[in-house]
């Protein structure tokens, strides 16, 4: 399935802000399909996410598309919110749908949520809250030089040499709209050099994606994450 198809999939149930289509790194580099199942941007995984404005919307498009099988499809589809929109209501985080064949994945991210985003699927079920992140609740003005004048800019410390950008989009997009990541690698061997960026829109989801990853242990690894001090790098 295409971004396009997919847009006009879910379009008659809502006002869509953002979709994407999560390609496979292996087919090319890290980009998303964007015109064809199988182009230049990589194969498609199989996985789509769409933000849509409103939380009604969403559950419209869940009540419609569930276990449906779209044209051209073989097989059903799975559509449906990260977590149950009633729990922990006083929560800052997406909500999530997506889409992908029921045979290959297993289940979304699980954040709780204020409005419907689009999320990608992860193996990981669970954040811990890291106290450290905690200050710039107190203090915003620590984060002043993080906003790069189109989003807010957060550094990511201590990815494994093998980290590709869908982690950071898995890891990042249940917090809120995510408008790039960047891995940062060594030109030779184009491993990870141990770090990367990611730059989110709103300043409130941004904040509590660094209380939620920052600390949080992936692999054998724990995350640094913080707003970032100067500018972007993309």
């Amino acid at each position: 399935m295409t971004q396009q198809e997919l847009e006009q999939l879910f379009a008659p149930y809502g006002r869509i802000i953002t979709s994407r289509i999560l390609c496979d790194n292996a087919t090319d580099g890290q980009k998303c399909c964007t015109t064809s199942a199988a182009t230049t941007a990589g194969l498609s995984k199989g996985v789509g996410f769409v933000r849509f404005d409103q939380r009604i919307e969403a559950e419209r498009a869940i009540k419609h598309l569930h276990n449906t099988i779209p044209d051209g499809a073989t097989e059903p589809i799975t559509v449906k919110f990260a977590n149950n929109p009633s729990n922990n209501a006083k929560a800052l985080a997406p909500l999530a749908a997506y889409l992908s064949p029921q045979r290959r994945f297993a289940g979304p991210i699980h954040h709780p949520a204020n409005r419907f985003r689009y999320i990608p699927l992860s193996p990981i079920s669970r954040y811990g809250y890291s106290p450290l992140a905690g200050d710039l609740l107190a203090n915003p003005l620590l984060a002043t030089n993080a906003v790069n004048g189109t989003g807010w800019c957060l550094f990511v410390y201590n990815l494994a040499p093998d980290t590709e950008e869908n982690l950071l989009w898995q890891l990042f997009g249940p917090f809120g709209a995510v408008q790039s990541v960047k891995v940062i690698r060594d030109l030779q061997t184009n491993k990870c050099k141990g770090f990367g960026f990611v730059t989110m829109t709103n300043y409130d989801e941004a904040l509590v994606a660094i209380q939620s990853l920052n600390g949080y242990t992936l692999g054998n690894r724990v995350l640094q994450v913080s707003f970032k001090t100067s500018k972007c790098k993309s």
